[in-house]
């Protein structure tokens, strides 16, 4: 049995990147530990009611539950405004959470991704998962996030994905996972809806020769 941690930097994003492989690991027995890592109400009030954040945060909880995810945790980093915040503070508050988890896979944001926050988030959590004592992380990916990744700036790097889980047993309770979302979805074209959604996941898996795949970049991998 693994113990999987998912770091997100916003609610939903965990879903987007991995909700199909979230539920694989879940069926196969894994404990899976979800991270939201910020509060966009602390980082820009004048955006984000607290009201807003309370009801995206119930959203987030009730799409675990469907999912069998073992713990949520909640952090309160200011969103949008990441990269003017301390990111040793970010490390610090992941290495505490990873040292009572002590997660065998990690999966993390793709760094080359539009938001700022992302790749906060990224390199906070490489740091706090470097390979160091008894407690080594083997496998580290980076997920792709719909409305973000696809919208990576030119000289960022691009996401590449050489690694592909097969989903197409799973896909559907990705797609019901999102449904809780009701105040993140978009309608078509835009590609944070559900059409999107399935659009993605049919040509990663025709990539691999199956129906439905998630796709992902090794950041790390310890083969033992």
């Amino acid at each position: 049995m693994d113990k999987v941690l998912i770091i997100a930097p916003h609610a939903d994003d965990e879903i987007l990147g991995c909700g199909a492989t979230i539920a694989k690991h879940v069926s196969k027995g894994d404990e899976v530990f979800i991270i939201i890592a910020t509060n966009a109400h602390v980082g820009a009030p004048e955006l984000v009611t607290k009201e807003g954040i309370i009801n995206v945060r119930n959203e987030a909880l009730n799409a675990h539950k469907f999912l069998g995810v073992t713990d949520t945790i909640f952090l309160d980093f200011p969103a949008p405004a990441l990269n003017s915040f301390p990111e040793y503070k970010i490390s610090l508050a992941f290495s505490k959470i990873m040292k009572n988890i002590r997660p065998t896979i990690l999966y993390l944001p793709h760094h080359g991704d539009m938001h700022q926050d992302h790749k906060a988030i990224y390199r906070a959590a490489l740091v706090s998962a470097r390979p160091q004592g008894e407690n080594k992380i083997l496998s580290i990916l980076s997920y792709e996030t719909l409305s973000e990744t696809e919208w990576a700036p030119m000289q960022e790097k691009a996401f590449i994905p050489n690694c592909f889980i097969d989903v197409s047993s799973t896909f559907d309770a990705k797609l019901k996972a999102m449904s809780y979302y009701k105040s993140q979805l978009k309608q078509f074209p835009h590609s944070r809806s559900i059409e999107a959604i399935e659009a993605l996941a049919k040509y990663r898996g025709s990539t691999i020769g199956v129906e439905r795949a998630e796709a992902f970049m090794i950041e790390r991998q310890i083969l033992i």
